[in-house]
């Protein structure tokens, strides 16, 4: 498929959008930013790492490709706003593979009301390499960061963990709803996206708020994927919950009142909210059957179906 027509095909399905004063077809697009602290992240996902196209087809692919970036914006508390799409298509694939991975990326971007507003287009003889690149803004209490998390902070996560290479991966579910809503209620000290897994994601937190956390095993939301691929991996349940990566929850900090309250109403739609843990002064540790004990925070994502999960900075 010629790269010009594909281009054409793709800003014909590209509808206008009032923030965005000149969209695909220049040299930039250019936007109107609403005049909060701008957010930008990007993930590049690759065929036989982060999907089997054979497998899953372009439009899950798509779908996926635009879902963990909303995830990284969600894990700020931020609006998503727009993003531009790089794409390096296989030769062999024709032009329903491009049509396809469009539907996909546009699906989910719709959702979140998230305006595509650009990118590039190659082809080459390799595997299908999608790289989105998502901007998003600040809300008027600033962006949630990894560093607020203090001893006293409970752990709290916004959905069950581990299994997710059952299918999960491949439908993620952005938390932006649902980090808008904690950062209008409560006040937000730490907050990430588990894309490594719990046990390494809250690693990374620790590691730049410059605290320890003790997590409570018994108190962990255990998805059901785990329990069922623990019958087969050699792994425990909790194994899978502590190091399974690409789950998508958001993992936060808050004081422990604000924790209580937030346990006691539920007032997040969609989701139950668990205590997991407390943060403390220093290491990481699980508590279990009444021992304390350190955790390693690498994250132990079991690779079957021939996925590789990223390691994530």
């Amino acid at each position: 498929m010629p790269e010009f027509d594909y281009i054409a095909w793709l800003r014909s399905r590209t509808p206008a959008d009032p923030r965005v004063p000149v969209g695909p077809g220049d040299d930039c697009a250019v936007l109107a930013p609403a005049g909060r602290p701008l957010l930008v992240t990007t993930d590049l996902l690759t065929d036989g790492t982060d999907f089997i196209l054979a497998e899953v087809g372009p439009r899950a692919a798509g779908r996926k490709a635009m879902a963990v970036n909303l995830s990284d914006v969600a894990a700020m508390a931020g609006v998503p706003t727009a993003a531009v799409v790089a794409v390096a298509l296989p030769r062999g694939g024709g032009r329903s593979l491009g049509e396809e991975l469009y539907v996909g990326i546009r699906e989910v971007a719709d959702e979140f009301g998230v305006a595509v507003v650009g990118g590039d287009t190659n082809s080459w003889e390799g595997a299908l390499v999608v790289t989105v690149t998502l901007l998003g803004e600040a809300t008027a209490r600033g962006p949630v960061l990894r560093s607020g998390a203090k001893p006293g902070d409970w752990v709290m996560l916004t959905g069950p963990v581990g299994g997710s290479i059952r299918g999960r991966h491949l439908t993620p579910t952005p938390r932006v709803r649902e980090a808008l809503r904690l950062h209008n209620l409560v006040d937000l000290h730490a907050m990430i996206d588990l894309s490594d897994g719990l046990a390494a994601d809250l690693n990374h937190v620790l590691e730049e708020s410059r605290c320890g956390a003790v997590l409570d095993a018994a108190a962990i939301p255990i998805h059901a994927d785990a329990v069922e691929l623990a019958k087969t991996s050699g792994k425990t349940p909790l194994a899978h919950a502590l190091g399974d990566g690409e789950d998508f929850e958001l993992l936060f900090t808050v004081s422990a009142a604000d924790g209580a309250a937030l346990l006691r109403d539920q007032p997040v739609p969609g989701v139950t909210l668990a205590k997991v843990g407390e943060c403390v002064g220093e290491g990481l540790w699980l508590e279990e059957g009444g021992a304390r004990r350190p955790l390693a925070p690498a994250s132990t994502q079991a690779k079957a179906c021939g996925y590789q999960f990223r390691d994530r900075l």
